[in-house]
């Protein structure tokens, strides 16, 4: 809000070697005028045209403003918009052969030499600009309701590769690495290729092009009009663009309250509702004059059934230009109202409180094209799916001794599953989960502070269990050859440990802050799965069991940190942080953790533990340094007047250069049942 900024008028600018190199931002910033006006503006474009990362780029505004406008001594009226449209070429996670083939950790897959110029095929775009209005009104000395209304749209939206017809353009594909060569001298024939050609390791953009040039068609039954055709060069290969539409409403109110001294009750409303869009366009035709909307898996799984093969049949073979949709077209509507209150009481020797809450949620699917493949439930409004919702919360603390206090606080929540998790296949039906239900969320927390002159020191235990969770995965699955819907229930987590966080002050300006987390975050349940073929919804197992038991969840399960602070009485500082991360695991394959996965294979041998168990990756550290400097002008240049700063800071993140962390990656959803190879499909990294 304008009237919480404080009166200034700032410009700045920064450089940087991580996502963007440049960045200019302006601040300007009125507080109250007499007339009880408040104005805030702020702006700023950061851009790089290329990351650190080969092949990405950045280019992201942003812009802020703030009207506050003071009614009276009791009201407040504030309206506030918010903007940032961003561009980026994005990076993707790779297998490690693919980083040796390429010399480098930061291998990115996702682009390609076009006339000598690298090409992003994964460009990731976000406008979705927001509006606030609010209202304070001051009741009373002791009682307050500050009231809300937002509304957010725009479009987020993520291009990507796609064919018809054609090899797979992808140049880490598993079939184009020299490991799927069983004859040694081919395989070592494609490593040359791909270590001396830069175009092999690549996206290959004049390949594409070349071969849309040369694949000339006529199109038949052009919208399902008999004798109908088009003529011209047919895309083999495009990019396409998916794009989800939000519009979301919000609305809040709430109320804060003093009993007494020792007694206040804050409680509110609040009221949600969002429909997000999903399709998908044609984003380049590559060199092409259209290409047609069909789904090639049912062509090539339902041959003599011409309505299969029809991403919307209500519009057969339809032409696609650039702009044009087609796959899918489906929208997800959600509303949600929640109530809550609560008690915070005061006294001489404990603080406690208590709070309680309800909450209503309901969503459906509407379909905007009717699937050839489903023509029941793929168009129109979907069943509604209702969760009534409650969470109650309460704790304490206590001081003990002079500076010394404990506390402890406790919540118990049920919450609806998020649609995501729901719904099979979205983008071709509205078929769902069986036995939906709330996931249930108990969690606690105790602990310790020291809080002196010199000293600040916390320690917390906390543990919370996450219950009846469900999740969806789509992918090809080797063994059934087909794209399958994996549709996980009974997923159980557990987080737990211990937090340790202190600062002491060791001399004039000098201190040191040291943090750790001890955590352990596993899984906690066998999990269930239900295999559905995505192109008819047939069961193909149900009731798998998926023995997920005490895998660990892929977070850094312990992280410390220990720095040093020197802040002078010149207005100057510097900071050294020391972090250092271990126990981290890849995020595993369901497919993996099966009966099937480790038929025939001897228990306990060797490859039965390479299959069953969790990658574990290498504990990694960063040496962390940050330093400023703030210059009051006005004593040098008294012709500035107002009071006028020059602040300098900088940061260097990972001083001693450490090239080997990585930050994040997957086990692929593909396992090779016949022959039990884990290296036919191994894990992406992202560095």
């Amino acid at each position: 809000r304008a009237s919480k900024q404080r009166k200034q008028t700032s410009i700045g600018y920064a450089l940087s070697n991580r996502n963007y190199v440049h960045r200019f931002n302006f601040t300007k910033s009125t507080g109250f005028t007499k007339d009880g006006w408040a104005l805030s503006f702020s702006g700023s474009r950061r851009w790089a045209d290329e990351g650190f990362a080969d092949g990405t780029y950045y280019d992201g505004w942003s812009a802020y403003l703030g009207i506050d406008k003071k009614l009276n001594e009791n009201h407040l009226l504030s309206l506030v918009f918010f903007a940032t449209p961003t561009e980026n070429g994005r990076q993707g996670a790779s297998v490690q052969e693919m980083q040796d083939l390429a010399g480098t950790n930061y291998y990115n897959p996702y682009w390609g030499y076009q006339n000598g110029r690298k090409r992003n095929a994964s460009v990731a775009k976000t406008a979705q600009p927001i509006t606030i209005l609010t209202h304070e009104w001051k009741i009373g000395p002791k009682a307050s309701l500050t009231t809300a209304a937002s509304y957010m749209f725009g479009d987020r939206s993520l291009t990507g590769l796609d064919w018809y017809n054609a090899p797979d353009p992808r140049p880490d594909y598993y079939r184009y690495l020299p490991s799927y060569q069983e004859d040694p001298n081919i395989r070592q024939q494609v490593y040359n290729a791909m270590v001396n050609d830069v175009n092999r390791r690549q996206i290959n953009w004049d390949a594409l092009y070349n071969a849309n040039y040369g694949n000339y068609e006529t199109t038949h039954n052009v919208g399902g009009v008999a004798d109908s055709t088009y003529s011209g060069k047919r895309s083999m290969y495009i990019l396409q663009e998916s794009v989800t539409h939000t519009n979301k409403l919000n609305f809040n109110t709430t109320l804060n309250a003093e009993i007494n001294n020792h007694i206040s009750i804050v409680g509110g409303l609040s009221y949600e509702n969002q429909s997000n869009r999903y399709y998908k366009r044609v984003n380049d035709l590559l060199g092409g004059d259209y290409f047609v909307d069909l789904n090639q898996f049912a062509e090539r799984d339902f041959p003599s059934n011409p309505l299969a093969a029809q991403n919307n049949v209500d519009n057969p073979n339809a032409i696609l230009k650039e702009g044009s949709y087609y796959g899918y077209n489906y929208k997800i509507n959600i509303q949600k109202a929640t109530g809550w209150v609560q008690t915070n009481v005061k006294l001489h020797a404990v603080d406690f409180f208590v709070g309680a809450e309800n909450t209503y949620t309901n969503f459906y699917r509407q379909g905007y094209v009717r699937s050839g493949l489903f023509l029941d439930n793929s168009y129109g409004k979907s069943a509604e799916h209702e969760f009534y919702n409650y969470a109650v919360k309460g704790g304490f603390s206590s001081k003990v001794a002079k500076m010394n206090y404990i506390f402890m606080n406790a919540r118990y929540e049920t919450r609806a599953p998020y649609f995501d998790n729901v719904y099979l296949s979205p983008r071709t039906r509205d078929a769902v989960q069986d036995n939906l239900k709330s996931e249930h969320i108990f969690s606690y927390e105790g602990g310790y502070a020291l809080i002196s002159p010199t000293v600040k020191f916390r320690a917390t235990y906390f543990n919370t269990k996450f219950s009846n969770q469900m999740n969806v995965l789509t992918f090809y699955n080797d063994q059934l050859r087909t794209v399958v819907n994996y549709a996980l229930s009974n997923i159980g987590k557990t987080h737990q440990g211990l937090e340790l966080g202190s600062e002491v002050i060791l001399y004039k300006g000098l201190s040191m802050n040291a943090a750790a987390n001890i955590g352990e975050y596993k899984y906690d349940t066998r999990q269930i799965a239900t295999v559905t073929a995505d192109n008819t919804s047939a069961i193909l197992e149900q009731n798998k069991t998926i023995y997920s038991y005490n895998y660990n969840i892929p977070t850094p399960q312990k992280a410390y940190n220990i720095g040093l602070n020197y802040r002078s009485p010149q207005y100057w500082y510097l900071n050294l942080n020391f972090n250092y991360f271990d126990d981290m695991w890849l995020d595993f394959n369901p497919v993996r953790r099966t009966t099937a996965a480790v038929d025939g294979v001897q228990p306990g041998s060797e490859l039965w533990n390479e299959i069953l168990d969790q990658q574990k990756l290498k504990p990694q550290y960063t040496l962390d340094f940050f330093g400023g400097y703030s210059w009051l002008m006005n004593k040098r240049y008294k012709s500035l007047g107002k009071r006028t700063f020059l602040v300098i800071n900088l940061g260097v993140n990972n001083l001693l250069n450490n090239t080997n962390i990585v930050s994040g990656g997957y086990e692929q959803l593909r396992f090779d049942y016949a022959e039990k190879n884990i290296d036919k499909f191994p894990a992406k990294k992202f560095y």
